[in-house]
């Protein structure tokens, strides 16, 4: 049977089953990121710093250095000016996202006692305001420690004193936010870290340590934390380090299935960052085949859609295949809005940046793999926003577009879970590929034209 016809049928009759009343913490990893897909980030916001203590790239820095209480509350709006509230939360899920990912800072400018590591309450009151936010909305959260001064992601091979110290940080730290958190369901999510650098396979253990104190300080604190989904970092968050060095290397967890991997896909350079054509390469301002420009010096030449696929398919086979979800924790790309010159265009421009977000949501997602969203809330050239918070409205309508389009094609724009008794086996049960399937399992399936969800 033809999928297009499937899930055309799909759009025009909707209905929902469940295969199970699992519920709550009973899920399955993997259950749960399917219920995260899409995901946005709220981006430049709470991981950001009023004060700049430090030089961004000095690697192997005095953690010390980070452990001030100068940032406040104002650090909130200083690399983007509009403050979090319910409204904003209320229109990214009307945007149809189901998760929103709080990259967050804890010690760069939030520890009242450097002594014994402890979080500024005034700060901690802040963060939980914005989860209750999400909270409210029914929606997924991933709070995570993020760059945070660079303490421990820039000082992962770290020995000695350095490293104990390391160590006694990230413990405090995990211990004061789960303890916080503990009593939230299963819809909020820890992640330890955000993007370790670890350029070589010699320091995965060191990494792997750390994330083992993360998930051990997490589950010790108890309550709902016992059950948690948590999420550890792949090696600098890359696909390639990740599926080489991590897939038989995972921390361990006492809950079983619980655990997730997190690697970011901002790929290739040249389009989702490059601002100036450079002697070793070029900018990309088209991406898909479909979307290239007779003449011009602009066009892509590599990253495209098979390398895209070749990636999200050794992610599944090395993690999701294991029951271990993947999370594209950061993805995008720079909308460029001054393009001009002959041989150029503006217009193939924007549908390359709709068609990668398309294809970006289309192929994580078909592979359990939950993509989501960087966005900056900044406007002008360059700039990787989607959503105009002050004003609540979408700011790049090319990046939402493409969001849409996959999820419309397969077939996730209005569904609602239903708890029902039956078990709807009794005729053909299709998957989102259009491929017989006689034992679903998690994920959504389609039943005589119409769709449910597989718990």
């Amino acid at each position: 049977m033809n999928i297009k016809r499937l899930l055309a049928i799909c759009v025009s009759s909707i209905s929902v089953w469940t295969l199970s009343a699992q519920t709550g913490f009973d899920k399955t990893a993997q259950q749960i990121a399917d219920e995260m897909m899409p995901g946005w980030n709220l981006g430049n916001t709470m991981e950001a710093v009023r004060n700049y203590p430090i030089t961004w790239e000095t690697p192997n820095r005095p953690a010390v250095e980070v452990f001030t209480n100068d940032g406040g509350l104002e650090s909130e709006t200083v690399w983007q000016g509009t403050k979090t509230t319910q409204e904003i939360v209320d229109y990214v899920k009307n945007c149809g996202f189901k998760a929103i990912r709080i990259p967050c800072a804890w010690v760069w400018g939030h520890i009242s006692n450097p002594q014994d590591y402890t979080i500024d309450a005034t700060w901690m009151k802040r963060v939980r305001e914005i989860v209750d936010y999400c909270m409210k909305d029914g929606l997924y959260v991933i709070l995570n420690d993020h760059y945070d001064g660079g303490w421990l992601e820039r000082n992962i091979n770290a020995t000695g004193s350095a490293k104990t110290k390391n160590e006694e940080v990230l413990r405090s730290i995990w211990t004061q936010i789960a303890k916080e958190f503990k009593d939230y369901d299963e819809h909020l999510v820890f992640a330890g870290l955000n993007e370790p650098d670890v350029e070589n396979q010699s320091t995965v253990t060191q990494l792997v340590s750390y994330e083992q104190i993360f998930i051990d300080a997490v589950r010790a604190t108890g309550g709902n934390n016992a059950k948690r989904l948590l999420v550890v970092q792949g090696p600098s968050t890359d696909v390639e380090k990740t599926c080489n060095w991590m897939t038989n290397k995972m921390p361990t967890d006492p809950i079983g299935n619980k655990l997730a991997i997190e690697i970011h896909f901002y790929y290739p350079w040249n389009f989702w960052g490059m601002d100036k054509d450079e002697s070793w390469g070029n900018m990309f301002y088209y991406w898909g085949s479909g979307n290239h420009v007779s003449g011009s010096k602009h066009n892509a030449t590599y990253g495209e859609e098979s390398d895209m696929i070749k990636l999200a398919d050794r992610l599944k086979t090395s993690f999701v295949d294991k029951g271990i979800p993947v999370i594209n924790g950061e993805y995008g790309v720079i909308w460029r809005t001054n393009i001009t010159g002959a041989n150029e265009s503006q217009e193939k421009h924007n549908a390359s940046v709709r068609y990668y977000y398309k294809t970006m949501n289309k192929v994580c997602m078909e592979r359990g793999i939950v993509p989501f969203a960087w966005d900056t809330n900044s406007k002008g050239n360059n700039q990787m926003t989607i959503i105009d918070r002050s004003s609540k409205t979408i700011y790049n309508k090319y990046m939402m577009d493409g969001i849409k389009e996959a999820m419309e094609e397969l077939g996730l724009t209005a569904i609602q879970v239903i708890k029902e008794d039956a078990t709807p086996y009794t005729t053909a049960t299709y998957n989102l590929k259009g491929q017989r399937v006689t034992n679903p399992q998690h994920g959504i399936y389609i039943q005589n034209g119409k769709k449910y969800i597989a718990k």
